[in-house]
């Protein structure tokens, strides 16, 4: 080799080395990967903060909903809306199947992402034997020193956060897994209240107390809330409102001034901001609900909510843009939402929904403490609280107006309104009522399949689907996100964006 091309090899080494040394000292994971468009080899800084976002029941099309009802919705000009997420730049597909369904639930699913594993329906933070405990990510980020943040919107035992603190064979053990709560060390828990804290037989320690016991400042008001800083204890912040289950109210019921999840977001940022960085998982649990029982609008909300709280999430990494990965992502789809239905052909009417004012769970209430009182003896003492709270109207003949039922609407509802009237053991219990109303409230479940349908949405099951759901990510190490993977690739993806795995 001649003198010239030694030093150039020389150079060419030096080089290598020293692009390798800075990189190290910027923070940059030099891990490669290959970007499933191109095969590309890319390098990526390594976050210390990790925002891990899940709509519970959420795919494609409840995020496409919300962005059709915030859209612009006339002809001529029809355009979605833009929500925070959805303009992340990088955007990835996983599919949701567990050991045991193509349709699966959130104790699986759940476990999935906070594990990486697969296993069965109902199972949490266990593999597939139902035996052996699988290491959840929360787990391995105490072990590097991160604080670790949980927040949902139901209760704070149920399936989708006590997958990233607890194992247990059923996701019904809501005892053991708030046991296992109290013994976690999670930094900060917030959201909904504990499920069953005494127990199915009531007669157990009460789950409070040892939550108390084990150090946990246990907050319920919003005035105790406010006073939570970065020198607070491990916390447990539990929403000064509940509604069905112990959950957070339905955004759609929120009233001024109540906590909402993008509030414990924000106060989460504050209480675990530390030198190792954190990792909070959020959850917008009621996206599930909602489109359990077939209620759009409320299905919207909470997504729109959820964005909002996203958008608190992408605050504190524009202040930490090197150092911060945000992931939205759904456990898998509920509900077989569908933007069009059978009678509408290809128009939507969202703005419709705009009408609704209340979720079923507080329509269902309010009709409930009305039956109590006596007030109600036929669908016309309804009709009026009908027409306020959700804008449909009794059938009038020649009208134009979009929320006047047909003939044949209004003989759904009367036929819902019947059932509704009868008590729950005197329903008609056949096939027939279980594809119209689901186990749900038989008056509530047919007025948002009414308006439902008049803005042009379809829905095809009670239960959750098998339609894979969309990854977006924001931040360093975002790129590892794109492409189309397995649900369990969540985790290695996100332990490989902070160079554990």
């Amino acid at each position: 080799m001649t003198t010239s091309k030694k030093i150039l090899s020389a150079l060419f080494f030096g080089f290598i080395i020293i692009s390798l040394i800075t990189a190290q000292l910027l923070g940059v994971n030099t891990q490669s990967f290959a970007d499933n468009s191109n095969s590309i080899s890319t390098s990526y800084k390594t976050p210390k903060y990790i925002f891990m976002f899940i709509g519970d029941g959420m795919s494609h099309v409840q995020v496409n909903a919300a962005q059709v009802y915030t859209g612009n919705n006339e002809s001529g000009k029809v355009a979605l809306g833009e929500l925070e997420f959805t303009q992340f730049p990088v955007a990835g597909m996983a599919t949701t199947q567990d050991s045991t369904s193509f349709c699966p639930d959130s104790a699986s699913t759940a476990t999935s992402f906070a594990s990486g594993v697969k296993t069965h329906s109902g199972v949490i933070g266990k593999k597939v034997d139902k035996t052996q405990d699988a290491k959840n990510i929360t787990e391995i980020f105490k072990e590097n020193g991160k604080k670790i943040g949980i927040i949902s919107t139901v209760t704070i035992n149920h399936a989708t956060p006590a997958a990233y603190y607890a194992h247990a064979e059923s996701r019904n053990q809501y005892y053991d897994i708030a046991l296992q709560m109290a013994d976690s060390n999670v930094d900060y828990f917030a959201g909904g209240a504990i499920n069953k804290p005494t127990g199915d037989k009531k007669d157990q320690k009460n789950a409070y107390e040892i939550l108390a016991e084990n150090g946990y400042t246990i907050t319920k008001t919003k005035e105790d809330f406010a006073k939570l800083d970065k020198n607070s204890a491990k916390i447990y912040a539990q929403s000064p409102k509940l509604q069905d289950s112990g959950s957070m109210p339905y955004s759609i019921d929120y009233k001024s001034g109540d906590l909402k999840l993008s509030d414990f977001v924000r106060k989460g940022i504050e209480v675990l901001d530390n030198e190792n960085g954190f990792f909070m998982m959020t959850e917008s649990g009621k996206i599930d609900w909602a489109c359990h029982a077939n209620d759009a609008m409320s299905t919207i909300a909470d997504t729109l909510e959820l964005n909002e709280a996203v958008k608190v999430a992408k605050e504190f990494a524009e202040k930490h843009p090197d150092e911060t990965l945000i992931i939205v992502t759904g456990d898998h789809e509920t509900g077989g939402l569908t933007i069009g239905q059978a009678y509408t052909g290809y128009d939507t009417a969202f703005k419709l929904l705009r009408n609704q004012k209340m979720s079923y769970v507080a329509f269902d209430d309010m009709i409930a403490e009305m039956k109590s009182n006596g007030k109600i003896k036929s669908l016309d003492d309804v009709m009026p609280i009908i027409t306020q709270n959700f804008g449909l109207k009794a059938p009038s003949n020649g009208s134009s107006d979009p929320l006047a039922m047909t003939d044949y609407e209004y003989k759904k509802l009367q036929a819902g309104f019947e059932e509704s009237m009868k008590e729950e053991e005197a329903r008609t219990d056949n096939q027939e009522a279980s594809i119209m109303y689901g186990g749900y409230d038989p008056l509530s479940v047919s007025l948002t399949h009414i308006l439902n349908n008049k803005a042009g949405i379809g829905w095809t099951s009670y239960s959750h689907t098998g339609t894979p759901v969309p990854v977006f990510a924001y931040g360093a190490g975002a790129e590892l996100f794109n492409g189309s993977y397995d649900n369990t690739d969540v985790f290695f993806k996100t332990l490989k964006a902070v160079g554990i795995r």
